[in-house]
């Protein structure tokens, strides 16, 4: 709204107000002159009543003379029974008469004489009442009479006095009430030609602000459309800057696993070639570019079991477990990861909750976090483990995303080191971040950690203050039904297999599937191999003496979980093992695998397979 358009708008606006106010004055002040007036009125009625008492009493006073006149000159007991009942009344009359006036001193003044004339008068009836004892009266008699009759002039006069002074009263209350009256009409009559003026400038001033609020309206509908073109705007710029911030991730992740990988892949490489040119020239002293090259494919395989951790699509094993006899069991490997300098003290509470989850996992996801809390206390310090049970209410869980109220079993790791920053924290969970120096971690440990937990359907929480220690809590679900923990198997020699055992390889990678048929062979089996499901479905017509299929997830045209329930369902005591890099939902679903499926995850060494097979083949 303009300043033009305010200032007119205000005055009418103030008008309205002091019309208003001096309406209501004027309706105040009519109220009061009607109050007035009626109070006025009443005095009428008041004044009107006295005069009547006055005049009642006058007629008592007249009725006792005249009554006491007749019986004295009939001795007629009639006259004297009508003058007993004024003279009884006389007193009652008078106090009424005082009660009325009792506000006028002067009425009050002339009341008082009134009871002395009266009170004479009614003792000069009763003596002449009391000459009764008379046969005849005496000659006197009349003249008696007479002279107290024209004695009683003084009261009437008296009286006259009275009735006068209520006049005067009367004729100027009637005159306060004729001109209270005449205001209260004029009152009126403004008050309604105000309250019209009022309802007009309020439809003025009404239909003015519509105009306004209408003028308004349409701007602020004009500013909110400019307003979503804005939105609009920087929605999109908020999208290009997530787009670019998600590139630059992939970027981050992209080049920290080309860089671990080219590692890895030079020191495989590089031992290839040394082997080979020391066999070529006869030199079989190649013992330590073979060890070499096993522990940089050792590496690439932890590394991709992280990246699929972190990515929360590893093949997860979950069976019920005590968090308490878990870290009881983990002590040495501890003590002899973290070294002598630092204290470990555990924590265990009483009546701990049981979880469900992969024990191998959780137990790497401890170590994960107690060696970084090594790293922080380069001086030494103090490892405390601690376990407890937690309830996440739903206030909590809706400032987290991904979590669902109710009960967990918590692992707490603190340490008292170096502590973290807020803008560490923020990003400790990320794939390759790492505050260590070039060469030392991965920065794949804590990621790891993260996606278990999440696959897990828990979740992770760092409460860290520089110089002052590191808190790490997970919480697992707790679980609540039946089932036995799993105990580790003991280690027993691997079994070789026999000629008469035949297993068939499905697998689309060429290099993948001669190396897989070769360490079979080497491990004494039968083997057969194919590339696709359909060769493997004729193979399978052809042998029904295959007692295994060993089938890649991930195929083209079928994949290996349909491939493996259409062999089953075509040789029902066939016995199946997936193995994969990567676990779509084919056999694994929600990060757990499916119930009876055996999985072997790619890479795996001859151990591996061996004793993976031998597990499968002898159940």
């Amino acid at each position: 709204m303009s300043t033009s358009k305010s200032k007119p708008l205000a005055s009418l606006y103030w008008s309205l107000i002091a019309t208003t106010v001096l309406a209501a004055l004027l309706v105040i002040a009519t109220f009061w002159l009607a109050a007035r007036s009626e109070s006025e009125n009443q005095w009428v009625h008041h004044s009107l009543a006295v005069r009547s008492q006055l005049n009642h009493i006058l007629i008592l006073v007249q009725s006792a003379e005249s009554n006491a006149r007749g019986y004295l000159l009939t001795r007629n007991s009639v006259y004297l029974k009508n003058y007993e009942t004024p003279t009884s009344q006389l007193p009652s009359a008078i106090e009424k008469a005082a009660t009325l006036t009792s506000r006028n001193p002067r009425q009050q003044r002339l009341i008082a004489q009134m009871r002395l004339l009266v009170a004479q008068k009614l003792t000069q009836l009763h003596d002449l009442v009391g000459m009764e004892k008379f046969t005849q009266p005496p000659a006197s008699f009349g003249s008696e009479i007479d002279a107290e009759m024209k004695a009683d002039q003084g009261f009437r006069n008296l009286v006259s006095q009275m009735m006068a002074e209520e006049d005067r009263r009367l004729s100027l209350l009637q005159n306060n009430a004729a001109a209270s009256d005449t205001l209260l009409r004029t009152g009126a009559g403004a008050s309604f030609l105000l309250i019209c003026i009022v309802g007009l400038l309020v439809g003025f001033v009404t239909n003015r602000s519509f105009r306004e609020l209408a003028t308004a309206r349409d701007q602020l509908l004009n500013s909110n459309r400019e307003l979503m073109q804005q939105i609009n705007l920087r929605e999109t710029a908020e999208a290009q800057l997530r787009q670019a911030q998600k590139m630059e991730a992939i970027g981050q992740l992209t080049g920290g696993i080309a860089h671990d990988f080219n590692n890895m892949l030079g020191v495989i490489s590089g031992s290839l070639d040394l082997i080979a040119r020391r066999l070529k020239k006869g030199n079989y002293d190649i013992g330590y570019f073979v060890e070499a090259a096993s522990k940089a494919s050792d590496r690439a395989a932890a590394l991709t079991h992280r990246l699929l951790a972190f990515a929360r699509q590893q093949p997860l094993a979950p069976e019920p477990l005590d968090a308490n006899k878990m870290i009881v069991n983990m002590s040495d490997l501890l003590r002899s990861t973290l070294g002598e300098h630092i204290e470990i003290e555990t924590v265990s509470a009483a009546g701990l909750w049981r979880t469900k989850a992969d024990a191998p996992q959780l137990e790497n996801a401890i170590l994960n976090i107690a060696i970084n809390a090594r790293d922080a206390m380069e001086d030494g310090g103090k490892l405390t483990i601690e376990t407890g049970n937690a309830y996440l209410d739903a206030a909590y869980c809706r400032q987290h995303g991904e979590l669902t109220p109710g009960q967990f079993v918590m692992v707490a790791i603190t340490d008292t080191g170096s502590g973290m920053p807020p803008e560490i924290i923020a990003r400790v969970f990320d794939p390759f971040f790492t505050t260590k120096p070039t060469g030392i971690g991965t920065g794949l440990g804590l990621s790891q950690v993260y996606g278990f937990v999440k696959q897990s359907r828990g979740h992770i929480q760092i409460y860290s203050e520089p110089d002052t220690g590191t808190t790490v809590k997970i919480y697992l679900p707790r679980f609540a039904g039946d089932g036995e923990e799993s105990k580790d198997a003991l280690p027993q020699k691997i079994e070789l297999g026999s000629a008469g055992e035949v297993i068939l390889i499905t697998e689309d990678d060429p290099l993948m599937r001669q190396l897989t048929a070769d360490a079979l062979r080497e491990l004494g089996y039968s083997v057969i191999d194919c590339e696709k499901a359909s060769d493997a479905l004729d193979i399978l017509a052809r042998r029904p003496d295959v007692r295994l299929l060993f089938t890649d997830v991930v195929m083209p045209e079928v994949n290996g979980k349909k491939l493996a329930d259409e062999a089953v369902r075509r040789h029902p005591g066939l016995k199946v093992l997936f193995t994969t890099g990567y676990t779509p939902n084919a056999v694994v679903h929600g990060g757990v695998l499916s119930q009876g499926v055996q999985l072997l995850a790619k890479p795996f060494t001859l151990e591996q397979l061996a004793t993976k097979i031998r597990s499968i083949l002898d159940s």
